[in-house]
């Protein structure tokens, strides 16, 4: 599995999960439960947006073409 976004903001996770089941790219989230420790306290841990290796390539290209910058 390939780490395509790390991010600790909900929207933008589940706006990018959406983009790629669209197109037909399972994305899968790690690291959920660490990061709201603490109430979210711990900005350190970010969830991981993971994808299979062979569509790595597509979901990186979608993302950055679809997916607004980052603060």
């Amino acid at each position: 599995m390939k780490e395509v976004l790390k991010t600790n903001d909900p929207v933008r996770l589940s706006y990018a999960q959406s983009l790629l089941n669209d197109a037909d790219i399972e994305g899968i989230v790690l690291d959920e439960g660490m990061s709201t420790l603490y109430g979210g306290g711990l900005p350190f841990i970010k969830r991981r947006l993971m994808v299979l290796d062979e569509d790595e390539v597509e979901a990186l290209r979608l993302l950055a073409e679809l997916l607004p910058e980052d603060e």
